[in-house]
Formats: structure tokens, C-alpha cells, sequence
């Protein structure tokens, strides 16, 4: 007889399950909402989750000019930067930089919170912001769903 009743089952490229979701970001603060979306995209809400595969979802963003930031974070955040160069220290506020481009806070936020590796780069490019309603992914059929019913 086995001692071990059950084994303890690896995900892998080929037994992975990834789906698209769409996310409306209207009226969502931006740190709850690259939180559960880095969840997401690492495939950390599924029952197979394994830590050094790619086992996530694609993500589809949309309405990015509508995202919410509390108090006074939008005069007071930076976003701080190098050239390379000596004396080269840029800085943009959150309200300077959504005016530039108002997906890139989002893009931002959410690749922070994924690890800082080659899994993390793979990992951001199954991220897709678009500042509108509309979208180039329609024909993946992404599934929307409610961030505030995930954890």
C-alpha cells in the first residue's frame, strides 16, 4: 500500500489553462486594481498554480482614463527615472503622466508587482490597457468579470 494517496500535481506549458478576461477599470482605485490584475496574470486565483510557470490569464484593460486615485495622490506621487546620465534624475507626477498617457499608470502599477525576472517579463506581456471602451481583442472573445468579487 501507498503511503500517499494522492500526488502533488506541476503545472507546465502544455497542461496549462489560459483564458482572456476583460476589466473594467471605471471607478476603480489603482492599487486594489493592479493587485488583483498581477493575481491574475500570475494565475494565482487557479487551483494549479505553479510558482516558475506562466499559468495566468490574459488580461484586457479597458476604460483606463477612468481609474481613481485616493487622497492626494495625484499631485503628490511621483514616478522617478534615470537617463544613464550624470544630473540625470527625471520625475513625473501621477497627474503629469496620466496626461501623457493615461494607460501607462495602470502598466505601471501592475508591473511592479509582478517578480522582477524573466517569468515577470513574460508575464507582462499578457497585459493589454487601452484608455477606451474599445479594444483589439474581440476576437478572443475575452470573458469579463467583477474584480470586487475576487479576494
Amino acid at each position: 500500500m501507498n503511503t500517499l494517496s494522492y500526488k502533488t500535481v506541476s503545472a507546465n506549458k502544455a497542461t496549462v489553462n489560459k483564458e482572456w478576461v476583460l476589466v473594467d477599470a471605471d471607478g476603480q482605485t489603482l492599487g486594489r486594481l493592479a493587485s488583483k490584475v498581477a493575481k491574475l496574470i500570475r494565475g494565482k486565483y487557479k487551483p494549479n498554480f505553479t510558482p516558475h510557470v506562466d499559468c495566468g490569464d490574459n488580461v484586457v484593460i479597458i476604460n483606463a482614463e477612468k481609474i481613481v486615485l485616493t487622497g492626494k495622490k495625484w499631485t503628490e506621487k511621483s514616478y522617478i527615472r534615470h537617463t544613464g546620465y550624470p544630473g540625470g534624475q527625471r520625475s513625473l507626477t501621477a497627474t503629469e503622466m496620466f496626461e501623457k498617457d493615461p494607460t501607462r499608470l495602470i502598466e505601471k502599477a501592475v508591473k511592479g508587482m509582478l517578480p522582477k525576472n524573466i517569468l515577470g517579463s513574460a508575464l507582462y506581456r499578457n497585459l493589454y490597457v487601452y484608455a477606451g471602451a474599445e479594444h483589439k481583442q474581440a476576437g478572443q472573445e475575452p470573458k469579463a468579470i467583477n474584480l470586487n468579487d475576487l479576494k
